[in-house]
């Protein structure tokens, strides 16, 4: 039930009807005023028409037509205040299932893109869930969604790595995860004194990669880092290689488009002589040099002109590269891969983006932003505002800046086994006996997923994040085990009105006779959809978790609340007939709110804690 959206219409309409069309704000009215929810639209229908605000919103009260749901509205000076009609809200939450945003559209989001040259540590962590998140609540939305991961496979990375497996003569044991034993000598090549003296043979695997002779043994880190992946919770539809890239001519392609542009040269003097340059001013001001070189004056291309060239395909500006299946993940749905052997994409199935977002992190703003520049100077404005880069700053552990050339890191592989094992040690301090279930093990990992993902999101993308394993796993706080253990508790009220021959799903409820008190959790369970497009026009996943943890945290308030005579308020069970079958009814839509929420930012809830 979107009360507030049909609270908009209402005074929209009722505005319209007294001369000024507008668009109308509904918000939520402090709990120190008056009223359930309220509107200032009076000082803008005031501002429009003439007369006094205090005035307008009198009439504005006996003009609106109230909708359902709504006792009354009383014009309190300026503002017009709405008192919900408590039994009807709540079944009307109970009973109508949420309409999300249905905004349409398909949605690229690009993330993870990790160098296959070792295994994910714990800072990739946070560009995983970030994207993964995004993609699930764009879908909530409404959108079509294809995610993409880049795969670096020409790279310096992937070339030292594979050099010194051959160069220090390593055996894969078959048994190590390959991306770790990828690892160990590409951190080993790195603090070899000699590292300078062995820049021809890096070179040539360099080469090699280039010419795609090697692609087979990247392949082979690439699928161990889906693993990982997986294990996380995300999923991908489109691996995008990049030597499939640069052999597909995007880079031409790309720097075709923009050869037509009045904001590009090829300068016959200067510092730019000979070189082809495009000026960025129009879309990127105050910038100490505006110009840039996308190629050379000796043929070469920047590296930002590959990157504009892929954000060129993504939106559909042109076609390219080949397909093929490459590998299904956890459900059976086909990861699809780019391939040189693979069929043309005629039917336009990847790519054709109205929306691109690029999980990078923030040390490539820059680039970011001279590619979404760039659609501006090909004339493509629309496409330009819709080119988004979702930046996001950097992660410690413990207080401990990683870096992975020097080995200095936790590989997302045992971050996610540290989680799991502290998990179940801490279940088995708190309740002996649910560590002694045979679901143990799955109770364990829902937590300790749960609590690295929640870690990752809960604040703002652009704040840095020092993740601590105490922290993350506790119960109390901004956590996933805290939204988890609410969850769990709403699932047991529910199993044990059940086992008492108690309905919950509405029937025999007694709607009128909820209190204010139940009316306050209702209101929390019901912005769900607002939360999401919020989250949607935030381009950030935050506001999905900090929603999580509003909802908790009613929960907790509305489970604990008490009388004046200090007895528990809302036992449910213990509840009158009719009061108890509707409070049930609201614990089920509640714990359907919490599977909902956590979905959307890929936790899970365990059975039991």
């Amino acid at each position: 039930m979107d009360l507030k959206a049909q609270l908009k219409q209402a005074v929209e309409t009722a505005a319209a009807a007294l001369g000024a069309p507008l668009d109308v704000a509904i918000q939520e009215t402090p709990a120190t005023k008056p009223g359930d929810y309220g509107t200032p639209a009076a000082f803008q229908i005031a501002k429009a028409i003439g007369g006094n605000p205090a005035q307008v919103a009198q009439q504005l009260a006996q003009t609106v037509v109230l909708p359902a749901g709504i006792s009354r509205v009383e014009a309190a000076g300026p503002f017009l205040n709405f008192f919900v009609d408590v039994g009807a809200f709540v079944r009307g939450v109970v009973e109508q299932p949420f309409a999300m945003p249905a905004l349409g559209g398909k949605v690229v989001i690009e993330h993870t893109s990790v160098n296959p040259n070792k295994e994910l540590h714990v800072g990739h962590l946070r560009n995983v869930v970030l994207g993964d998140s995004m993609a699930r609540i764009f879908r909530a939305a409404g959108h079509t969604v294809e995610v993409q991961n880049y795969i670096d496979d020409t790279g310096r990375q992937a070339a030292e790595s594979l050099f010194a497996a051959a160069h220090y003569g390593l055996t894969w044991d078959g048994i190590q995860k390959y991306d770790h034993w990828m690892g160990e000598g590409y951190v080993r090549l790195n603090a070899d004194p000699a590292k300078a003296e062995l820049e021809s043979g890096i070179t040539a695997i360099m080469h090699r990669l280039e010419a795609g002779e090697l692609r087979g043994e990247v392949e082979k880190i690439v699928h161990a880092h889906l693993q990982t992946c997986f294990r996380l919770g995300a999923r991908y539809d489109l691996l995008a290689w990049e030597s499939d890239v640069v052999g597909s001519g995007f880079l031409g392609h790309g720097l075709n488009i923009l050869e037509g542009s009045p904001y590009t040269s090829h300068p016959t003097e200067g510092k730019f002589a000979g070189a082809f340059v495009m000026d960025v001013s129009a879309f990127m001001p105050n910038l100490e040099e505006s110009n840039v070189v996308l190629r050379r004056s000796d043929g070469t291309a920047m590296y930002v002109a590959k990157d504009v060239g892929y954000q060129f395909w993504k939106f559909g500006l042109f076609e390219g590269m080949k397909f093929k299946p490459f590998t299904t993940d956890p459900e059976g749905n086909t990861i699809w891969t780019s391939a040189p052997d693979g069929q043309p994409d005629t039917e336009g199935r990847f790519g054709h983006a109205q929306e691109v977002i690029n999980v990078i992190d923030s040390r490539q703003e820059h680039p970011q932003k001279i590619v979404k520049a760039s659609l501006g100077v090909a004339g493509e404005t629309e496409k330009e505002a819709r080119s988004i880069h979702l930046s996001y700053a950097f992660v410690t552990l413990e207080g401990q800046t990683i870096s992975g050339r020097k080995g200095v890191t936790v590989s997302a592989d045992a971050a996610m086994d540290e989680a799991q094992t502290r998990a179940l040690a801490a279940l088995a301090e708190l309740n002996p006996a649910l560590a002694a279930r045979d679901d143990a093990a799955e109770i364990a990992r829902r937590i300790g997923i749960g609590a690295i993902r929640f870690a990752m999101l809960k604040a703002e993308p652009t704040r840095k994040i020092d993740f601590r394993w105490e922290q993350a796993l506790a119960l109390n706080g901004d956590t996933a085990p805290y939204v988890q253990y609410a969850a769990v508790r709403a699932a047991n009220i529910l199993r044990k009105g059940a086992e008492a021959g108690y309905a919950t799903d509405g029937t025999g409820a007694a709607w009128d006779a909820l209190p204010d008190i139940d009316l306050a959790l209702a209101k929390t369970v019901a912005k769900l959809p607002e939360i999401v497009a919020q989250s949607v026009r935030a381009h950030s996943p935050h506001v999905v978790a900090q929603y999580a943890l509003d909802l908790a945290t009613a929960f907790n308030a509305w489970y604990n609340a008490r009388d004046k005579q200090g007895k528990p308020a809302t036992n449910v069970l213990a509840s009158p007939e009719g009061l108890r079958e509707a409070r049930l009814a609201l614990v089920a839509r509640l714990r359907v709110a919490f599977e909902e929420t956590l979905a959307l930012i890929g936790i899970e809830i365990p059975a039991a804690m």
